[in-house]
């Protein structure tokens, strides 16, 4: 008996094979939005091996947590380059998990059956903005303490809950050794473990129901023969994922993330502090809120609990959309339009629509080349 047969009999490995070999991807002009998914994947991968590299020198406490990183990039081997790419790709993750999310979105991918793999597609972005916000603090740097301190500051106003809230993000009332060390916790352990279950359930729920196609091009897909996912759509895949390697190693190597200066708790705050910028939306909102109360509510308690009505909305569409209504999609434009706008004002620049203009220039040439 030769190892593979050894390990098909125990394994099922001949069910994978057949499995993958019958698998195929509808083709029609909007195939291009396929490869989303994997991009964020791959992203995501990046993150898990630059990680685990960073956790053999941080060390999660107020007093060496700074000093580890700082040995990191100036001491170690390629410690600043191990540090750029997991910086880069964290924000290329976040980047093609929101377009993945709004291409689904408008092109109601989320039809039945495949409700489940929306919610849970929704659950993921959830997660990894989760990630950046506990990882945004490690540094422990003044930019990355002082942001942490308006974030949570941010929970503190929820009614009813909002104290409690924010002891349980600082452990404690004020941004401590404590806070860095919980974050830690999260950032490495807590977060990963539930992402690893959910993306293992998204990445099922996607293999079995298929890949959704537009109910504008259904014709198209239907006259066009679908491509075999392996090896042709792999490979692809595979080849998208090389070109991204490529960038993110140009980004991490001409563009090493800074590390700034030591945090501070007695040093006044950097002015103009602003949040990651996928966050910026919701913080340059709040800015705009007056301060006071009404019925015993703060003011800034509002649009925080708007957007968690939004986000509870967005998980739910699938079941709300029933009639295919033109309506949601007139309101995914306008709350597109809401957070570019907003994070377009944060930065008092026009950076973020070049961004979508070149995010919207480079599918189009990739439509192309894989046409």
């Amino acid at each position: 008996m030769t190892a593979i047969q050894w390990l098909d009999d125990r394994l099922g490995l001949r069910a994978l094979r057949e499995l993958v070999s019958h698998k195929t991807v509808p083709m029609h002009r909007y195939s291009v939005f396929y490869y989303l998914g994997g991009m964020t994947l791959f992203f995501f991968l990046v993150q898990v091996c630059t990680g685990v590299l960073l956790m053999l020198y941080y060390r999660p406490s107020a007093e060496e947590a700074f000093e580890s990183i700082e040995f990191l990039v100036t001491t170690v081997p390629f410690g600043w380059l191990v540090r750029s790419i997991h910086a880069w790709s964290a924000n290329l993750m976040v980047f093609f998990a929101i377009l993945h999310l709004v291409s689904v979105y408008f092109l109601k991918s989320y039809r039945a059956p495949r409700e489940l793999t929306w919610v849970s597609g929704v659950l993921l972005l959830f997660l990894i903005l989760a990630f950046g916000f506990s990882g945004y603090l490690l540094p422990w740097n003044q930019l990355s303490f002082f942001a942490t301190k308006v974030g949570t500051d941010i929970a503190g106003v929820v009614p009813v809950a909002g104290e409690w809230m924010l002891r349980f993000l600082r452990g404690g009332d004020r941004v401590t050794s404590a806070t860095l060390s919980r974050f830690y916790g999260w950032h490495v352990a807590i977060l990963p473990a539930i992402t690893t279950v959910l993306l293992f359930v998204h990445l099922l729920l996607v293999q079995t129901k298929g890949m959704s196609v537009p109910e504008t091009v259904e014709d198209e897909a239907r006259r066009r023969p679908p491509m075999k996912f392996f090896p042709h759509f792999a490979l692809r895949d595979l080849s998208g994922w090389i070109f991204a390697l490529g960038v993110l190693a140009a980004l991490a190597a001409m563009l090493p993330w800074e590390l700034g200066e030591k945090a501070d708790p007695f040093a006044p705050a950097y002015a103009n502090i602003r949040p990651e910028w996928y966050y910026v939306f919701m913080f340059q909102t709040l800015k705009l809120v007056p301060g006071g109360e009404v019925l015993g509510v703060e003011y800034e308690a509002i649009p925080i609990l708007l957007f968690s009505l939004g986000g509870g909305l967005l998980m739910l569409v699938p079941f709300l959309d029933r009639k295919r209504s033109r309506g949601w999609g007139i309101a995914g434009v306008a709350g597109l339009a809401f957070v570019v706008a907003m994070t377009c004002w944060g930065y008092a620049s026009l950076v973020p629509l070049y961004i979508v203009f070149l995010t919207a220039l480079l599918l189009a040439v990739f439509a192309w080349i894989t046409k």
